[in-house]
C-alpha cells in the first residue's frame, strides 16, 4: 500500500468493472477512501470487497448517472460518510451498438447521450458544488479517442465524447480560480471485458483494432489507471482543461 492519496476521498463512477474498477483499486492502494458508484449492486459490492481484502477503504453507492436524483444522493452519501470530496473520476459510460447513423434509433441515441453526456454533466455539477465549498478538487472525465476523431458505426458514442471534451474545457476555465482542476483522459482501444465482448478476444475484428494502433496492441486497464492517478495527483497540478490522449498514437496518424 502507498500513500500518494492518503486520506483523500475519491469517487469513481462505473467503478465496478473494467477501467473504472482498475482506477478504484489503484486509488485504494495509494491510501484513498474510494466510493464506487455503479448501477449493479452485485458487481459494486464485489469490487468493494476486493479493495477491503487488500487492506484498502471503499464503499459502494448504487447510482445511475443519467438520473439527477441518484447523482445527488451519491454526492450526499459520500459527504455524510467521509466529510469531503477531493477527486472525482467520471467514468460511467455506454457504448451502444455498432450501426450506421441512418439505422440508429432515437431511443438508442438518447440512451447513449443520457449516460455519457448528461450523466457527466450531472456528476460534474454536484461534484463542483462540494469542491467549491473547500476551494479545491480534481475532476477527471473519462472520454475517448472517439472524442477527437470521427468514428464510423459509433456515431452517438462519438458525438457524446466530443461533448464530454467540451464540458471538460469549459468547466476548467470556469473553476480554475477556485483551485479546482478539470481534465479528460481519452483512451484508445483498451482490453476490458466490454471490449472483448464487442471485438472478440481474437479473430479478424480484434486484429484489425490492434493493427489500427501504431503500437500494434491495445492498452491495458492498468495503463489507464496509471494515467488517471497521474492526472489526479499533485504532480499534474498545472495540467488543467487538457484532453489527454492515451491511445498508442491512434489519433495522430
Amino acid at each position: 500500500m502507498g500513500d500518494q492519496f492518503k486520506d483523500k476521498v475519491v469517487i469513481v463512477t462505473g467503478g465496478s468493472f473494467g477501467i473504472g474498477q482498475a482506477c478504484a483499486e489503484a486509488f485504494a492502494r495509494e491510501g484513498a477512501n474510494v466510493v464506487i458508484a455503479a448501477r449493479g449492486e452485485q458487481n459494486g459490492n464485489k469490487a468493494v470487497e476486493s479493495i477491503r481484502k487488500a487492506g484498502g477503504e471503499a464503499m459502494f453507492v448504487r447510482c445511475e448517472v443519467a438520473d439527477e436524483d441518484q447523482v445527488k444522493n451519491l454526492i450526499d452519501t459520500t459527504i455524510q460518510k467521509y466529510g469531503r470530496l477531493d477527486i472525482a473520476v467520471n467514468n460511467a459510460g455506454h457504448g451502444g451498438e455498432r450501426k450506421l447513423i441512418a439505422d440508429v434509433s432515437i431511443e438508442d441515441f438518447d440512451s447513449i447521450m443520457a449516460v455519457n453526456l448528461r450523466g457527466t454533466f450531472f456528476c460534474m455539477k454536484y461534484e463542483l458544488i462540494e469542491m467549491l465549498k473547500q476551494r479545491s478538487g480534481v475532476i477527471l472525465n473519462m472520454s475517448s479517442a472517439n472524442g477527437i476523431i470521427g468514428t464510423p458505426l459509433f456515431t452517438a458514442y462519438t458525438a457524446s465524447k466530443h461533448g464530454v471534451n467540451g464540458l471538460t474545457k469549459s468547466a476548467a476555465l470556469e473553476y480554475a480560480k477556485d483551485g479546482i482542476r478539470v481534465n479528460a483522459l481519452l483512451p484508445g482501444g483498451v482490453a476490458t471485458p466490454l471490449f472483448d465482448k464487442v471485438y472478440g478476444v481474437d479473430g479478424p475484428k480484434r486484429e484489425a483494432v490492434r493493427e489500427g494502433h501504431p503500437t500494434k496492441r491495445e492498452g491495458t486497464m492498468e495503463e489507464a489507471a496509471g494515467a488517471t492517478l497521474f492526472l489526479c495527483s499533485d504532480r499534474a497540478s498545472y495540467i488543467n482543461g487538457a484532453c489527454v490522449s492515451m491511445d498508442g498514437g491512434l489519433t495522430i496518424q
